[in-house]
């Protein structure tokens, strides 16, 4: 287990633990522990045990992650599309790390669900990070739907913009080039324009 002496592993457990204290008033015991293990068996067991507090599955699912352990892949997917944004950092980290080839599908299924755009910005990220062949297609699909001047979600948007560009994959163009008059969008979509060897 190399996650110990990981920066991102020690920023979940901080944040974790301050979560835990805010609400409780004192950290268990029993998280020390987890925090501490590194037996792959003990740590599926806590994710798949009924009646896990949060913080103990994300514990599980991140140390799993981060050493290849399939088993992880259901509860990260989960976390990445959750409410708090940094446990969908925490979790898009871990399904980097992983390497599971069912990550991309799930990351454009998550930001290709208009029902839970408010939280597509990290399965957008990590679309642009996978670099798989899901990832163009479905951030152009996102991209398409957040080009009307008040869209709330304009930050996704942005994020699509942005690893578009970074991709660099021609099949973007006519999508970028309609998010040129945008407001908020336009100068990152020249710019990305400009990344993939269109001039304007």
């Amino acid at each position: 287990m190399e996650y110990a002496e990981d920066p991102e592993f020690c920023s979940m457990i901080d944040r974790l633990r301050d979560e835990i204290e805010n609400v409780t008033g004192t950290v268990p015991a029993a998280f020390e522990q987890l925090a501490e293990t590194t037996d792959p068996e003990e740590l599926h067991h806590v994710l798949t045990a009924p009646g896990q507090p949060l913080w103990a599955r994300e514990i599980a699912a991140y140390a799993l992650g981060v050493t290849g352990d399939p088993r992880a892949f259901e509860a990260l997917v989960l976390l990445l599309n959750h409410r708090d944004p940094e446990r969908c950092v925490t979790a898009a980290h871990a399904l980097t790390r992983l390497g599971d080839p069912r990550t991309a599908r799930a990351a454009a299924a998550l930001a290709t669900n208009e029902l839970r755009v408010a939280y597509a910005l990290l399965p957008v990220r990590l679309l642009a990070d996978l670099r798989a062949p899901e990832s163009v297609p479905a951030l152009i699909t996102v991209l398409e739907r957040r080009l009307t001047a008040d869209d709330p979600h304009w930050r996704v948007g942005l994020a699509c913009v942005e690893a578009l560009g970074a991709l660099g994959d021609p099949r973007a163009r006519p999508t970028l080039e309609a998010a040129l008059p945008h407001p908020r969008l336009g100068d990152a979509a020249k710019a990305s324009l400009g990344r993939i060897g269109t001039a304007h």
